[in-house]
């Protein structure tokens, strides 16, 4: 049976309550919000809330908006879910207001204990390929893009490339490779953003690792952006090119790791290009 427009209002309102008590460091437990949304609705099961619930996930990455990371994104959403989602969100200033100030929120690199430990498997595909969506908007109409704020805040990425350094040199002297461990450089530092990369690490074998690290306080679906450079050095030395996505970075960090061509492991959106008169 179809959502109604109240049944999706309803959904998509108690989601950015849950959104908005995440951005500002509230605690809140989506299961009481479910059975608080349970009620109202048209005799709707919990799996299907949560699928709704992952469709507006989806459509706020679409809108280049924080989403719920414990929320991963379903593709498969429909024109009105998109509507009510995007007329909710430019309307809410309360909510832009805290994507805002979020997205570029002052953060220092985590301490962690088993640093070893933060490496998971990277997320499936975003379920492009296992779900087509009913709806795909001609444009986005929310003019700012809090996804791409958040990638382009220098401070976090610095932060993250100092944490996926103390990986490598944890991974390098547990395989008794202390010797290159010493010799990781912070090449965005010392060399600027022109290299490709972020870190020149090491191998067991002593080959280089060339890193380039991505950084987000999000969950692990959340985009990131790529520059053309990273994206052709990628391809030029694939045996040797790893980017290292480092996710909910705020207390309990996690990364995953991408061996190879950009090309290949990711699939690439074009999102601006330079244009000349022709």
């Amino acid at each position: 049976m179809a959502w109604s427009r109240e049944e999706v209002e309803l959904t998509v309102k108690e989601y950015l309550e849950m959104l908005m008590a995440e951005l500002s460091g509230a605690p809140f437990n989506k299961a009481e919000h479910r059975r608080r949304l349970l009620p109202l609705l048209n005799n709707r099961s919990e799996s299907s809330v949560e699928k709704k619930h992952q469709n507006i996930s989806a459509i706020l990455i679409e809108l280049g908006f924080q989403y719920i990371s414990g929320y991963k994104p379903l593709s498969n959403y429909q024109k009105l879910l998109y509507e009510v989602v995007s007329d909710r969100v430019l309307e809410n200033r309360q909510l832009i207001s805290l994507a805002a100030k979020d997205a570029e929120r002052l953060i220092t690199v985590p301490t962690v204990e088993g640093i070893l430990e933060v490496l998971m498997q990277p997320p499936r595909s975003k379920l492009h390929h296992h779900h087509i969506k009913q709806y795909r908007p001609p444009y986005l109409p929310h003019p700012i893009n809090y996804l791409e704020r958040e990638a382009r805040f220098r401070v976090l990425g610095l932060a993250g490339e100092e944490f996926a350094i103390n990986y490598e040199r944890a991974r390098l002297i547990k395989n008794n490779c202390g010797q290159l461990a010493s010799k990781i450089e912070h090449v965005a530092k010392s060399r600027g953003d022109t290299e490709g990369f972020d870190i020149l690490s090491y191998e067991t074998t002593g080959k280089e690792r060339l890193i380039e690290v991505k950084t987000t306080k999000y969950g692990n679906y959340t985009p990131f952006f790529i520059s053309r450079n990273e994206l052709q050095v990628s391809c030029e030395k694939p045996d040797r090119y790893h980017l290292y996505r480092v996710y909910e970075f705020r207390e309990q960090p996690r990364l995953f790791t991408l061996k190879g061509a950009l090309s290949e492991t990711c699939r690439l959106d074009p999102t601006s290009y330079i244009a000349e008169v022709a």
